[in-house]
């Protein structure tokens, strides 16, 4: 399989469901409902598939700075992956409802820690269904792994460096802000302190790279960011680093070679009082 492909079909998947290398892992959440994911997994879920908590295991311990969804602590995610039975050579794929940003967290953060093969199911389970193949509900249980962290901190941006960005008005560095256009404008903020973006931010929302559920294609991906220089570093950030991460996997698909996470984003932003924040383009 190409090195540099993120996504993959459910044809592809149902393909290679029961390879014992083959490690599903169900990313279904819903912000707000913390409980709905599991519930949904419990009740149907792709064979084999073991099932990642956005807040228990995909983030770590709220604090009063590091914003809303902190990454989890690389011993704690370590342990989880040992658990599902994931070995560093494991072919991991990856799937949410649809919505694309939840597995694209566990994407994230599984090339954080220096994992190869690890893929997004296109469209969620949403089009595995849809395409007629099983899910079952009973729980599957494997056998423990020894899991070694590589980790690769290339893909972290600190609050420092953007905070020299955003002060400085100019940059070694592009500011992607991915939330929606209401939220980045300052029209409208359902949850953070203050309305508004970090400033020298531009607004390039995450969900304007999918389609019906899916990514958009590399060509598509592209034109989104046509306005950028793909020889520039980019730094991503959205609300509190979930939903920046699709944004992040679409630059990297249309050539961006240097992307980096702002993991605590603008919740984090926010948690200093002293920051400035902008409103308007």
């Amino acid at each position: 399989m190409n090195a540099l492909q993120y996504h993959i079909d459910s044809k592809w998947l149902n393909e290679r469901l029961g390879d014992k290398n083959t490690r599903v892992v169900d990313c279904r959440f819903k912000l707000g409902h913390p409980d709905e994911g599991r519930m949904l997994y419990e009740h149907s879920h792709i064979p084999g598939a073991v099932y990642f908590d956005l807040e228990k295991d995909l983030s770590g311990k709220v604090g009063e700075h590091g914003g809303r969804h902190p990454l989890p602590a690389l011993s704690q995610f370590k342990e989880r992956l040992q658990n599902a039975g994931i070995t560093n050579e494991s072919l991991v794929v990856v799937y949410d409802g649809k919505e694309g940003a939840f597995a694209s967290r566990m994407w994230w953060l599984l090339k954080y820690v220096g994992h190869e093969k690890v893929y997004i199911l296109n469209g969620g389970i949403g089009a595995w269904e849809k395409s007629g193949y099983p899910t079952e509900d009973s729980i599957p249980h494997y056998q423990q792994t020894n899991y070694i962290i590589q980790e690769n901190k290339e893909m972290l941006a600190s609050f420092e460096e953007v905070k020299d960005l955003a002060l400085k008005g100019t940059g070694s560095a592009a500011l992607v802000d991915s939330r929606e256009s209401r939220r980045y404008l300052g029209i409208e903020e359902p949850i953070d302190r203050v309305p508004g973006h970090i400033p020298t931010a531009i607004n390039k929302p995450w969900m304007e790279g999918f389609e019906n559920g899916f990514y958009k294609p590399c060509d598509e991906q592209k034109k989104r960011f046509e306005d950028l220089d793909p020889n520039q570093p980019i730094i991503v950030y959205c609300g509190s680093g979930v939903t920046a991460t699709p944004n992040f996997i679409a630059l990297k698909e249309a050539g961006f070679k240097n992307v980096r996470l702002y993991a605590g984003s603008y919740s984090d932003w926010v948690s200093y009082h002293e920051n400035p924040v902008s409103k308007g383009e």
